[in-house]
């Protein structure tokens, strides 16, 4: 792992700061090359754009949005270590349609999928874990009250979020629950009666993160190829 020197700005302790390490989709690990003798920087503010930084992944030249790199200094500072900028040299080639549906390639046909009728936000649930039944998941639990996770499904190795509401889910719901997937080492899929927006349907893609959508018949529906992926291959 990458240790660099930092130091705070504020009451010039010195640090010794390690990069942090992310699996890549591809298994191997993957961090943000940090930018040596650049100045860290107070956090005074958030925003989600300065909270995320391109990381390319040296095994399959992947690039995704990892979380800045940041160090909680010892006097209250919260500091934001610089990173090395990812150029386009080295890229992993073109980049295609962001949703090309994929042939099913599952070992056991499942039966066809029986839905059930959306009349509330609960059902809106219920039929999420009924379709992650079917798609081949273990102790798939529903949350009885909604946790401030918005963890709505729970199952071994995944957690999905179903968003209910009548205007499309953002980016910000995509963001935290592709951080509370990693933070638990599971999968997360996320389920959506509006739709997504733009960003938010961009940002799922380059996290690999499965989007579906729902009319009020319950029949889910994939909208982008890591959602195509998972039908095919299942649980």
């Amino acid at each position: 792992m990458e240790s660099v020197p930092v130091r705070c700005p504020v009451c010039r302790r010195d640090h010794a700061y390690i990069t942090p390490v992310y699996p890549c989709p591809c298994g191997a690990p993957t961090a943000p090359q940090l930018l040596r003798g650049a100045p860290a920087e107070p956090i005074t503010h958030r925003t989600w754009n300065d909270d995320w930084v391109t990381v390319r992944c040296a095994g399959c030249g992947r690039r995704d949005q990892w979380p800045h790199p940041e160090l909680c200094c010892p006097c209250g500072t919260v500091l934001r270590v610089p990173v090395r900028p990812v150029t386009n040299r080295g890229a992993a080639g073109p980049v295609g349609p962001s949703h090309i549906p994929l042939p099913r390639t599952a070992s056991h046909p499942r039966p066809a999928f029986r839905p059930m009728t959306i009349r509330t936000a609960r059902d809106a649930v219920g039929a999420a874990a009924l379709y992650l039944t079917w798609l081949g998941y273990l102790d798939v639990v529903q949350a009885r009250e909604r946790p401030s996770s918005r963890i709505d499904v729970r199952a071994a190795g995944l957690i999905a979020q179903v968003d209910s509401t009548t205007t499309p889910t953002v980016l910000r719901d995509v963001e935290c629950l592709w951080l509370n997937a990693l933070n638990a080492s599971v999968a997360g899929v996320l389920f959506s009666l509006a739709g997504y927006a733009p960003d938010a349907r961009q940002r799922a893609d380059g996290l690999a993160l499965p989007l579906f959508v729902m009319d009020l018949t319950g029949t889910p529906q994939p909208v982008n190829s890591p959602a195509d992926e998972l039908i095919s291959t299942g649980a």
